[in-house]
C-alpha cells in the first residue's frame, strides 16, 4: 500500500506527541513493505535519518500560529494525490478540516484521520480559533472512511457528541532498554532517582506553571526532605514564547527547577529511566505518550486527574486534582516521603503499559484498518484495540 501520513510537522519526531505517533507507526509500515509518505515542515526537521519504506515530503506552509498546519496539510494532499497514494491517513482534528479534499481529487483512495485530542480546550488557541478547531471536530467524525480514537475517553467523546462509531487504537511504547547509561545527565547536573520529571510542550493547558508553583510550596512546608531533588522540565515552546518566558520568571534563581528545552534520543531516554518519578499536570489531554513511555520505563507517575489520566494511571499511577496546586503539592510531598511505594507502583506500570500499549501492535491494527477499507472482509472477532477492548491487568 501507498500511504501517506499528513498533519504532523514532520519526521523524525523531535517533539509532540502527533509526531512521536506518525514516527513509530510509519516505521514499522515501511518495514510492512508499505511505500509511506511523511509530509515534513522544513522548519521542523533537523535531522537527515530516514527508515526502510519512509519517504519524507516536503510540502510549503505558511509558519505563523494559525496557518502553518492547515496550509501544510492543504499542499500535501495535493502532492499526495499525484503521488497515486491509496491512504490519506490525517493526524488531527485540525488537519481533517480537509478531510473532504482527497475523496474529490483521488476518489479511488480511503481517508482515515485519527482524532488525538480535543485541540479546542488548549489555552493558547483563541475564540475564533476554537470554533474552527471544533468544526474540525465533526469533520472527523463525517468525512472520512474511518476514525480512529486514541483513547477511550476520545471513542465515548465521539459517539456521544457525533453520534460516530470510531475505532479505538491508543498510543503506544517500545521496550526500553534494561539498562541506560548516567552520562547525560551531567549535563544538567542531576543524579539517579533524586528528580522528577515532567516531558511535554511549553504551553499552558499542560501546566508546567501549577507544577512549579506546587514544587516550591512543597520545598517551603518540607525544606529538609526535598534536601538534594530537582523537577526537571523538559520541552519547547509551540508558537509560546511568552508562556516560557513567564515559566522562567516563575521558576526564578530557584536552582532545583531546571528547564532543559527539547530533548530526543538517548539524552530522553536517560532522562526517563533515572527519574524518581514522573509528574503530568496537564488539564487537555488525548492518550500522552509522555505517561506512557515514563511508565514504560518503570516510574510512577502523579497525573492530574482528567479523564485521559485515568484511563491508564487510576490504578497504575498516582492522581491530583487538576488545576490544584495545593493538591499537587501534598502529592509530591508523600511521593518523597514513600519510596517503596513509588517503587512499586512504577514496577506495575511498566508491566501494565507493556502489556496493553506496544507500537507492535498498535501499527498492525493500524494496517488492519487500511486492509478494511481498501480490500473489505470481514475484521477478527476478537482484537485487543477494538471499542470493546479488555485491558490485561
Amino acid at each position: 500500500m501507498r500511504i501517506a501520513m499528513i498533519g504532523q510537522k514532520g519526521y523524525p519526531a523531535r517533539s509532540g506527541g502527533v509526531e512521536k505517533h506518525v514516527e513509530e507507526l510509519s516505521k514499522r509500515l515501511g518495514k510492512q513493505g508499505h511505500d509511506v509518505f511523511v509530509f515534513c515542515r522544513s522548519w521542523y526537521v533537523t535531522d537527515s535519518t530516514t527508515d526502510k519504506g519512509i519517504h519524507r515530503i516536503f510540502t510549503p506552509s505558511l509558519h505563523t500560529k494559525h496557518l502553518d498546519t492547515i496550509t501544510h496539510v492543504f499542499f500535501s494532499i495535493l502532492k499526495a494525490a499525484r503521488l497515486n497514494v491509496d491512504i490519506f491517513h490525517l493526524h488531527g482534528v485540525g488537519p481533517a478540516l480537509l478531510s473532504w479534499l482527497p475523496k474529490i481529487i483521488r476518489p479511488s483512495a480511503k481517508v482515515v484521520v485519527t482524532f488525538h485530542s480535543i485541540d479546542r480546550y488548549q489555552a493558547k488557541w483563541n475564540g475564533f480559533a476554537k470554533k474552527i478547531l471544533h468544526f474540525g471536530e465533526t469533520a472527523a467524525c463525517r468525512f472520512p472512511d474511518q476514525t480512529i480514537t486514541i483513547s477511550k475517553t476520545l471513542t465515548e467523546y465521539c459517539q456521544t457528541v457525533y453520534q460516530t462509531e470510531t475505532r479505538y487504537i491508543p498510543n503506544g511504547v517500545t521496550t526500553p532498554p534494561s539498562s541506560v547509561s548516567t552520562e547525560s545527565l551531567k549535563t544538567f547536573d542531576l543524579e539517579p532517582n533524586r528528580y522528577f520529571l515532567m516531558v511535554a510542550r511549553l504551553v499552558p493547558h499542560k501546566g508546567q506553571h501549577t507544577l512549579i508553583t506546587a514544587w516550591k510550596q512543597a520545598k517551603i512546608k518540607q525544606p529538609t526532605l526535598f534536601q538534594g531533588f530537582k523537577l526537571v522540565i523538559v520541552g519547547g515552546s509551540s508558537f509560546t514564547d511568552v508562556y516560557k518566558k513567564e515559566l522562567i520568571q516563575l521558576a526564578g534563581d530557584d536552582t532545583s527547577i531546571i528547564l532543559t528545552g527539547e530533548q530526543t534520543g538517548e539524552t530522553l531516554s536517560a532522562l526517563y529511566a533515572h527519574a524518581y518519578a514522573g509528574v503530568h499536570p496537564s488539564m487537555a489531554e488525548g492518550l500522552p505518550i509522555s505517561v506512557l513511555e515514563a511508565m514504560s520505563h518503570g516510574k510512577c507517575v502523579l497525573a492530574s486527574d482528567i479523564p485521559e489520566h485515568l484511563e491508564i494511571t487510576e490504578q497504575y499511577g498516582l492522581n491530583f486534582r487538576a488545576g490544584c496546586a495545593e493538591s499537587l503539592t501534598e502529592h509530591l510531598i508523600m511521593m518523597i516521603e514513600s519510596p517503596e511505594l513509588v517503587t512499586h507502583v512504577g514496577h506495575e506500570a511498566a508491566l501494565f503499559v507493556q502489556r496493553n500499549y506496544h507500537w507492535d501492535e498498535i501499527a498492525l491494527h493500524n494496517e488492519m484498518v487500511y486492509k478494511q477499507l481498501l480490500f473489505p472482509v470481514p475484521l477478527p472477532q476478537q482484537s485487543a484495540y477494538i471499542r470493546t477492548q479488555k485491558i490485561v491487568r
